[in-house]
């Protein structure tokens, strides 16, 4: 499969993005209606309100099909106060693995170094091994833990914050080419 990045919403890539998390999250800890409700609301919002000079939204595409296999949005909307959100990051397990999340990941923090944010922070919960690797890779750290439910079942809850050196590239992450 040969994969590309691209930018900015695409028709089906809202459907797509929400059956990718429903397919991984509900196998692995149980994130049902709750969940999938949640994440279709605030992604639809979201890409209703997209707005260019703050916001990004990167999908991983089969170049041959166009079907979306990885997503990560960056929500620039509160960037001066709470700071930009890290939102939607996923790949499908075709290319989990492959280097493709690090490569949207690479996207997302250079998109908020370009426009100059001074922090942004991403929820997620414990277990999530591979991509708190990636995380703490390219800089973030863990700011907060609690119990919590928030998407439907009960997690260790995380915050994690990444706050961009200014002029500095994100050198924590190499861009290696997709499969």
């Amino acid at each position: 499969m040969q994969l590309s990045i691209t930018s900015g919403y695409t028709p089906g890539c809202i459907g797509r993005i929400i059956q990718l998390h429903a397919h991984y999250y509900y196998p692995l800890v149980g994130f049902g209606l709750p969940f999938e409700s949640q994440v279709a609301r605030e992604l639809a919002a979201f890409c209703e309100r997209y707005n260019p000079a703050q916001d990004g939204l990167w999908l991983a595409r089969d170049a041959a099909t166009q079907e979306v296999h990885g997503a990560i949005a960056i929500d620039g909307a509160n960037s001066l106060t709470t700071g930009a959100h890290l939102r939607w990051f996923i790949t499908s397990d075709a290319i989990r693995g492959s280097g493709m999340g690090r490569q949207l990941l690479a996207q997302a923090l250079a998109f908020c170094q370009q426009k100059a944010y001074p922090r942004v922070h991403l929820s997620t919960f414990e277990g999530l091994h591979a991509a708190r690797h990636l995380y703490e890779k390219a800089g973030f750290q863990l700011m907060h833990q609690a119990l919590g439910q928030q998407w439907g079942t009960q997690v260790n809850e995380q915050i994690f914050e990444y706050t961009p050196a200014p002029g500095v590239a994100t050198s924590a992450i190499t861009h290696t080419p997709a499969h």
